[in-house]
């Protein structure tokens, strides 16, 4: 039985080339931080999470800092309890970069996100987000209920699914 164009999509990604993937992050390396993309690298991923290839569907790639999160000791004027350094972050990656993306475009809404490459400096995610104020987006009845005012700042909140997951509401995944 003949298989879609996704099935083949996502089995490449399973065993990406190495040398084409490294040569990407090379050059993902020198672009800004928070970087507007015209389409998804990951097409399967990004339509299975909720894009379509119209008007208002924004895709954007975040590169996130690997390593732990510890903040720096302060060095005078503190409370001896406020000195500590031993907590460190409970957020996710996936979390962090799609709470940049957001705060870097205020108009839209997060919807969802995946990661695209990881090297020893950094992870690299592609963020789907919506202009929820677009006719197009309110008038289709699968995303439409993005532009519901319960539905700001989804990434600060923890409503996406890294934020689901970071807090825990996501099983055993």
């Amino acid at each position: 039985m003949a298989k879609g164009l996704y099935h083949y999509l996502r089995k490449a990604w399973k065993k990406p080339d190495a040398k084409t993937l490294r040569g990407r992050m090379v050059e993902w390396r020198k672009d800004p931080v928070i970087l507007k993309i015209e389409k998804p690298l990951r097409l399967d991923r990004a339509r299975s999470l909720g894009y379509k290839a119209k008007k208002g569907f924004v895709v954007c790639r975040v590169r996130v800092k690997r390593g732990g999160h510890k903040r720096t000791r302060p060095h005078k004027g503190r409370q001896t309890k406020k000195l500590t350094i031993r907590k460190t972050l409970s957020l996710n990656y996936r979390g962090i970069a799609e709470m940049r993306a957001s705060k870097k475009f205020k108009n839209l809404e997060v919807l969802n996100s995946y990661q695209v490459g990881k090297d020893g400096m950094h992870y690299f995610y592609e963020i789907i987000l919506v202009d929820a104020q677009r006719p197009e987006i309110k008038n289709d009845k699968t995303i439409n209920w993005i532009c519901s005012k319960k539905n700001k700042n989804r990434p600060q909140r923890g409503l996406t699914s890294a934020g689901k997951k970071g807090r825990g509401l996501r099983g055993k995944e």
